[in-house]
């Protein structure tokens, strides 16, 4: 297949995947408006072509054991940006095979209060099989982490199904005067990670949505359909609010930092992932749009295939339209392109809504139709041949 950007591609582009396959290190810098784990797999694929993709990662997740960290803590999630630190890091490297167990780790929920502390003061203390398994420096530095999380731990805290992970990164955030960026820095280096992996906005905020019934809902896990039953009803509107009890809109806006990495970009990705939630959500803080339109760089949307409860009854170009929405309310011009292209497959490709063709082109938008879908990934797009087209489109 080949494609005009402002040059003819091939794509997939043979030797120009070859040439990123020989030398990551120097690849592409490909940025993802990411959230969730809808990503996960393409992540640990596309660093067999650049080690420099940038993740702008949504911290708003309130469910599960993130709930718990937030309330105890007031902070932003830290989840999301665990799972995608350890799914960019090098597995070759001595002993992040065993970081990764480790912070995957979840502590039992049917045990009671004083066995779960048992338990994670074993790991605090270096005595628990998982820790014990970690070479050091990286050992010494876990281990520290844990003695500063039980020391700033409230005594009601709750430590069902807690994620290991999550703990120490929290206690990096605490020990770092509530920043995120230098604990991520750090585990970037001792795992290697081979990207760069950010919050879009380091601040405790929390996802809103007005319904079409009129029905208001505040809280990403109420909105998901995955800890409560899905929406009964269209998304009309989205946007953040500084408190679960709040449906007060707030207009935080992004970092520099993060500017700096938009405007750096040589492809911007919209990917797939819970459509307002994971990819929206990201929009939303003022700056972004602005950053993106004002980055030549091509864009593209990759759909999720599927059903996704967040897009009910949203054809594909709707959901384009409503991405040029948000990022043209988050500062993007009217008058400028913030999505080039989008990537689907027609043939193999679930999309409950529909795709709309006229529609999708008539927005501007240039399709490129590719066999996404293979037999081991379906219903959902295999990670290799996505990773493959992104990186041709550099």
């Amino acid at each position: 297949m080949r494609l005009k950007i402002t040059r003819e591609v091939d794509i997939p582009a043979r030797y120009k995947l070859e040439l990123y396959k020989r030398s990551p290190e120097l690849g592409p810098r490909i940025l993802f408006f990411s959230g969730g784990t809808a990503l996960r797999k393409t992540s640990r694929e596309i660093i067999r072509y650049t080690h420099n993709s940038v993740h702008l990662i949504t911290p708003f997740d309130s469910g599960g054991s993130s709930a718990i960290i937030r309330e105890a803590f007031s902070m932003p999630a830290v989840g999301d940006i665990r799972n995608r630190l350890m799914a960019l890091a090098d597995q070759s490297v001595k002993g992040n095979p065993e970081i990764y167990e480790l912070f995957a780790h979840r502590l039992p929920k049917t045990h009671g209060r004083d066995k779960l502390r048992r338990e994670i003061d074993a790991m605090a203390a270096g005595k628990h099989p998982l820790v014990r398994s970690v070479p050091d420096p990286m050992r010494k530095i876990i281990k520290n982490h844990l003695h500063q999380f039980l020391d700033a731990m409230p005594d009601d805290f709750d430590l069902k199904g807690a994620s290991i992970g999550n703990l120490v990164l929290t206690a990096g955030y605490l020990a770092n005067r509530r920043q995120l960026d230098p604990v991520i820095f750090i585990f970037s280096k001792l795992v290697q990670v081979c990207g760069v992996v950010r919050p879009t906005i380091n601040k405790n905020l929390h996802l809103a949505i007005r319904l079409e019934n009129g029905r208001t809902i505040v809280g990403q896990h109420r909105m998901t359909g995955k800890e409560t039953a899905p929406i009964d009803s269209p998304v009309a509107d989205i946007w953040l609010t500084d408190s679960l009890e709040s449906e007060a809109p707030v207009t935080p806006s992004i970092r520099n930092k993060v500017k700096e990495r938009i405007a750096g970009a040589d492809l911007i990705c919209y990917p797939p992932g819970s459509f307002y939630s994971s990819v929206v959500a990201n929009l939303l803080p003022m700056g972004v749009g602005a950053a993106v339109a004002a980055n030549a760089c091509p864009k593209v949307y990759v759909p999720s295939t599927g059903c996704d409860p967040e897009a009910r009854g949203l054809s594909v170009s709707e959901q384009i339209r409503i991405l040029d929405h948000f990022l043209k309310r988050s500062g993007a011009p009217e008058t400028t392109e913030v999505i080039d292209f989008v990537l689907l497959d027609t043939k193999n490709g679930d999309y409950p809504g529909g795709i709309d063709t006229r529609g999708i082109r008539a927005q501007g938008i240039e399709i490129i139709d590719y066999n996404l879908i293979t037999r081991t990934s379906e219903p959902f797009i295999d990670e290799r041949r996505l990773s493959e087209v992104l990186a041709s489109l550099t």
